[in-house]
């Protein structure tokens, strides 16, 4: 696998760890290596990717052809593998094609991260030539790929026929009986929230995680929701900053949280967004709240998933959306007053949020579990690797 790795802040190593240890449990004989950034570590990961050089991809190259894996597995994201000169110029990811072209003779499979539904001129481009030159190309969701293919027919381009779709994936092993709810609070040390009813912001905070959205308008949210529940709740705003550009968001959101904590009907937490203290932390919450302005996909969602925690999300907000009606799991807002009236709603109906919890639970099961998708990232690399070896072409059907 080709791909950040921590212990970088980085979301895309965050999923690469977990993926690794879902595609290491499918074949545990099989021996897996990751080829990082410079700040990898850990046991078989050679920390070789450093993007200030202008020969970055050379070291990658010599060192897969060292492994002669079975397939290469990268994780892509425009700013993982994006050059800049001494002038500023960037590259457009031009270094990461030279690569793939230098890979030729190794089954190669590609996982865009970032595939917007409207794409700019220069991601149009890169991702005709990317699907030009890996074998298989990973996409997703469904409206990405259907979505490119008008956007090929507009420019009168063949449309790629590797694209396969492969959900963002969601551990299966996390859940957290009801009644352990209140003995995790106490061992993550949040045991002053025992017996609250609590609903989460979770995960990075980052300027597009907007908590403002939410915070501004708890005061009275939770006085409304206590007149016709008689239920005392509380917002936790938990996690930490991530990109340090983001710091006068990150406090002006952690603020915001703080003063509600002054009132007795907020609390701050901060952690690290990774490993299982993830987990205890979403797990806690009767619901969760991502009111996110930017992400085409988002490793916080695939966290509520995985603890089957009905949610609230922004819509229209590509693989949020797409997920959140798929999955039947969440509510959808797009203004103010519906996130306020999706909050009370399942604040005040119990039912409901039982309701949601399963329907998540069953999608995690059938569709986004890491074991149903380590096991097609297994038919991709088979895939990948006939076309190397015995010339058997991919042929994906389009998705209408």
């Amino acid at each position: 696998m080709v791909s950040s790795w921590p212990p970088r802040k980085c979301g895309i190593g965050t999923f690469a760890e977990e993926a690794m240890e879902f595609i290491q449990k499918r074949e545990p004989d099989r021996p897996t290596y990751v080829i990082s950034h410079t700040d990898g570590r850990g046991e078989n990961v050679f920390p070789l990717i450093d993007v200030n050089r202008k020969d970055w991809y050379r070291p990658v190259v010599e060192k897969i052809q060292e492994l002669d894996p079975y397939a290469v597995h990268f994780q892509h994201e425009y700013g993982l593998y994006n050059h800049v000169d001494g002038r500023g110029g960037s590259d457009m990811n031009a270094r990461f094609l030279k690569l793939l072209q230098r890979l030729k003779g190794w089954p190669t499979v590609v996982e865009a991260h970032t595939v917007h539904g409207r794409m700019k001129e220069h991601e149009e481009q890169f991702i005709r030539r990317l699907a030009g030159l890996c074998n298989v190309l990973i996409f997703k969701c469904h409206y990405q790929k259907w979505r490119l293919d008008w956007t090929f027919s507009v420019r009168k381009w063949d449309r790629p026929r590797n694209i396969v779709i492969i959900p963002h994936g969601a551990r299966p092993d996390r859940r957290i009986p009801i009644d352990k709810v209140e003995q995790v609070k106490a061992e993550i040390g949040l045991g002053e929230l025992r017996s609250r009813h609590v609903i989460g912001l979770v995960g990075w905070i980052q300027a597009n995680k907007r908590w403002d959205i939410m915070t501004d308008m708890w005061d009275g949210v939770h006085d409304e929701i206590y007149r016709k529940t008689g239920q005392d709740w509380l917002l936790l705003g938990a996690g930490d900053i991530r990109d340090p550009n983001d710091r006068s968001e990150f406090e002006r959101y952690v603020n915001g949280v703080k003063l509600l904590e002054e009132k007795g009907i907020g609390h701050f937490y901060r952690f690290t967004p990774r490993g299982d203290i993830y987990y205890k932390v979403m797990g806690i919450c009767d619901f969760v709240v991502l009111p996110s302005i930017d992400e085409t996909q988002s490793g916080t969602l695939a966290r509520i998933i995985a603890l089957n925690k009905p949610y609230v999300t922004t819509a229209p907000m590509e693989g949020l959306t797409a997920q959140t009606l798929e999955s039947g799991g969440g509510l959808l807002f797009t203004n103010k007053q519906m996130l306020r009236d999706c909050v009370l709603r399942l604040a005040e109906d119990e039912g409901l949020r039982w309701d949601l919890g399963f329907k998540l639970y069953r999608y995690l099961m059938d569709v986004v579990s890491w074991d149903v998708i380590a096991a097609r990232y297994y038919d991709a690399y088979r895939a990948a690797d006939a076309e190397v070896h015995e010339g058997t072409p991919i042929d994906m059907p389009p998705e209408f």
